[in-house]
């Protein structure tokens, strides 16, 4: 699939020619050459933000604030947080909005000025209308979990270009989203750190001299805790990121090792590389964002300051570079950077990613239900932190892969991991998850 992406009134558009791929994989615009051609077009991008009021969205009209010459937000899509919500619509005067429910539309309504002729919409045909606006030139697609697929993949199959924040999407229906994405000609843009800097990294490269690519994790919260401390864990311990300032369930997730399991899928599907040519170092300092290897053994890394409106800006006006206020990167201060092999027995969901990434089909999105089932059940203090982790191996265990079919099948599948690890988390409670 060819990239092209344009900037400026006097702008360069990007066109790529596909390498030879590796055995078995699609080729991928990751692995491109080059050729640059002078177009005129209007600077003003406009941006529709699912899931507008989470961390990456709010991230995300940060960069806007900073540079309201560059964007112009469209529309926004959101849960249930409407009382953000209303401060961004003031802010920055969208011309579409969508919510969770219709009762949440009802208060928003309330909260804005009388006489309002914005559109509110509601549900998942909501946030899709969002995402299909017309005008709209690209989708920043960060909604939480398995909700964000469906409106991702309508503005895919409607040739929007997606900047993907949300890995369940690619975790869930891979192929799905990625064969809508070669048919449409549409741009895949990775919001995530450790894509984004494998994106930067692997830029100009032939596919066949790249060796292996590597992920980085700070390790979380509980990095050095031994087996049975981390049996005792508390939502309010494993939502103490030392980095990041995220969401709770991505918070949760980097603290089981989750986060970087989803990562790993997401790297295979998203730049066509199989699993076992994905590792992970634990690097505590979070500067290196991920690393490329290459079979002449030189290695190629990407640093930065943990801050996602590095990756944000650079997917939302690639291949251009955004200037950004905040401090710069201090390697004389940092002093040091450290990295660790990733023990798999005390944080086994990076080691079900890799299960469910090598079994296909629908076991990646068998993992990923029931993982926010879990999740949720840890935050409601209804499971140990230890058995987030279990559910999902055990319902990973009761599910026979299939190869995916199409979106209905994706979603079948999902409402069945979902219900599957509900009913164990009722049935066999907290102290027989533990």
């Amino acid at each position: 699939m060819g990239w092209g992406g344009v900037i400026g009134p006097q702008a360069r558009r990007l066109c790529y020619k596909p390498l030879a791929p590796f055995p078995n994989f699609p080729p991928h615009h990751f692995f491109l050459q080059v050729r640059v051609e002078s177009v005129k077009m209007e600077v003003v991008k406009n941006l529709a933000i699912l899931g507008a009021t989470g961390s990456i969205g709010q991230s995300t009209l940060a960069v806007v604030a900073e540079h309201p010459q560059e964007f112009r937000v469209l529309g926004l899509a959101a849960g249930r947080n409407v009382e953000l919500l209303a401060g961004q619509i003031g802010q920055f005067q969208p011309g579409l909005v969508s919510v969770q429910d219709e009762e949440a539309a009802g208060r928003l309504r309330e909260l804005l000025p009388s006489g309002n002729t914005l559109q509110i919409l509601a549900g998942p045909q909501g946030a899709a209308a969002v995402a299909t606006a017309a005008g709209v030139d690209l989708v920043v697609s960060a909604m939480v979990g398995a909700a964000g697929l469906e409106p991702t993949l309508s503005a895919i199959q409607a040739g929007i270009p997606v900047a993907l924040a949300n890995k369940e999407t690619l975790v869930a229906a891979g192929s799905l989203v990625m064969a809508a994405a070669r048919e449409k000609g549409v741009d895949l843009l990775p919001v995530d750190s450790e894509h984004s800097a494998l994106m930067q990294a692997l830029q100009g490269q032939r596919r066949e001299d790249v060796k292996k690519l590597w992920l980085t994790a700070s390790g979380g919260p509980f990095r050095a805790w031994p087996a049975d401390r981390l049996a005792r864990v508390t939502p309010a311990q494993a939502l103490r990121h030392p980095n990041w300032n995220m969401g709770a369930k991505i918070t949760i997730d980097s603290a089981t090792m989750m986060n970087k399991a989803l990562e790993v899928i997401e790297a295979a599907v998203l730049f066509g590389v199989p699993v076992d040519r994905i590792g992970v170092y634990i690097h505590p300092q979070s500067i290196i964002h991920s690393l490329v290897e290459f079979v002449d053994g030189s290695v190629i890394a990407q640093l930065g300051v943990p801050d996602m409106r590095l990756p944000i800006a650079y997917a939302l006006t690639y291949p251009r570079r955004l200037p950004l206020s905040g401090p710069p990167l201090d390697l004389g201060q940092i002093a040091q950077l450290t990295f660790e092999e990733p023990d798999v027995e005390r944080f086994p969901s990076l080691r079900l990613g890799y299960e469910a990434a090598r079994t296909g089909g629908t076991m990646p999105a068998v993992l990923n239900a029931a993982n926010e089932v879990a999740v949720a059940a840890f935050l409601e203090g209804r499971l140990p932190f230890l058995g987030i982790p279990r559910v999902v191996e055990e319902t990973m265990g009761a599910h026979t892969p299939r190869p995916i079919q199409d979106l209905a099948h994706v979603l079948e599948v999902n409402r069945w991991a979902r219900e599957y690890a509900q009913r164990l988390i009722e049935e066999k409670g907290a102290t027989n998850l533990s």
